[in-house]
């Protein structure tokens, strides 16, 4: 019987750090509700003078400072997703922000605009790019977060083109590390039949399909998070997706990082309805269209060469409706307020069709720390 049985002896050394624990906690958790009730002073204060709530400036900031600050023991790659959810819960207490997202939940999109906006968000899946626009410029959400690029496969064209038809500018990047796992009923791979996953995914893990699954059939899903919801219905079909897409439809990882390249990260963008702040390390996008003429597109770089602007991209895309016509659109260090960065413009503009300014916004760290997702 239960009454019968010896209750273990504790440790005393055990128990007095335990106990100490516990004083920290409720030290933490006290000091978790100063920072809180603070941040909503400020909340109020901002509301006379800005409805801006969200600023990644302002959030960048903050995590590169307590990363620098850190002595330890405590991971410095943790600092920032501890902090996260702490911002997002302090700016809870002011308005929970509303984000779309290419959805539908648990995909590498949804997983990015949790780490960038934290868990205390109203997050909106939608089933297109187009979809994620047109619910910010309504008003049903305050951002939208959609894939921009991704260093394997390149640019995701559908976005840029996005653009050309909306007023939303980039209020932030995201770099998340891109880590597919094969996802499964099964308890072995070998009991798979078929496989599916977004045409992206597959690409990705194009060689090791190849190499350790060569006579499966690969089939073609909307997402890498309907690949999950597809093989969760079949136990003799896998799905290449995330991690936390097996957590969420109940599946088994039957073999993870199984990407080609393991320094496999894609960019996404924050859109709303402003530029992103000043901080001193910025990066702008712009797009705009030249005159036919000879040697035109030499001479509109030269506005950014002659003023020692680094350009980080040049990406061109066919006008709507007009054969053989393009649309360039370029990144550059420097936010639209820098002095050099505006006289730039001034001058591509002689030069141009139209220029129109996508977005200023923070520079991230461009490559995030390793985690599987």
């Amino acid at each position: 019987m239960r009454g019968d049985k010896k209750k273990p002896k504790r440790n005393p050394e055990i128990a007095r750090l335990r106990e100490r624990i516990n004083r920290i906690d409720d030290e933490i958790l006290k000091l978790a509700n100063q920072r809180a009730a603070t941040a909503h002073s400020i909340g109020r204060l901002k509301e006379k003078i800005s409805d801006r709530i969200y600023l990644p400036s302002r959030e960048e900031e903050i995590f590169e400072r307590l990363e620098k600050n850190n002595p330890g023991p405590f991971p410095t790659d943790s600092i920032k997703p501890v902090y996260r959810e702490i911002i997002s819960a302090c700016r809870s207490l002011e308005r929970s922000l509303r984000v779309a997202y290419l959805g539908p939940a648990a995909t590498f999109t949804h997983i990015a605009a949790r780490d960038q906006f934290g868990h205390k968000t109203g997050f909106i899946p939608e089933l297109s790019v187009k979809d994620v626009f047109e619910a910010v410029e309504k008003g049903a959400a305050d951002f939208g977060v959609v894939p921009v690029e991704n260093s394997t496969e390149g640019v995701v064209a559908h976005t840029l083109d996005m653009f050309l038809d909306s007023n939303l500018n980039i209020s932030a990047e995201i770099i998340l590390g891109i880590h597919h796992c094969l996802l499964g009923k099964a308890k072995t791979v070998d009991q798979a039949r078929r496989i599916y996953s977004h045409y992206q995914a597959l690409a990705q893990c194009r060689s090791w399909l190849r190499k350790n699954l060569p006579n499966l059939e690969v089939l073609d899903a909307a997402s890498t998070s309907e690949a999950a919801r597809l093989a969760s219905k079949d136990r003799n079909s896998a799905a290449i997706a995330s991690a936390y897409a097996a957590e969420y439809y109940g599946l088994k990882i039957l073999a993870r990082d199984i990407e080609d390249l393991k320094h496999n990260y894609t960019r996404f963008f924050v859109v709303g309805k402003r530029y992103g702040e000043w901080t001193g390390n910025d990066l702008t996008m712009i797009m705009f269209s030249l005159k036919d003429q000879p040697g035109v597109l030499y001479r509109s770089l030269a506005s950014f060469a002659d003023r020692k602007i680094n350009l980080t991209k040049i990406e061109s895309r066919p006008l709507k409706g007009k054969a053989w016509e393009y649309i360039f659109f370029v990144e550059m260090e420097g936010h639209i307020e820098d002095l050099k960065v505006s006289d730039a413009l001034k001058g591509l503009s002689q030069k141009c069709v139209f220029v129109r300014v996508l977005g200023s916004f923070p520079r991230t760290r461009r490559i995030p720390q390793e985690v599987v997702i």
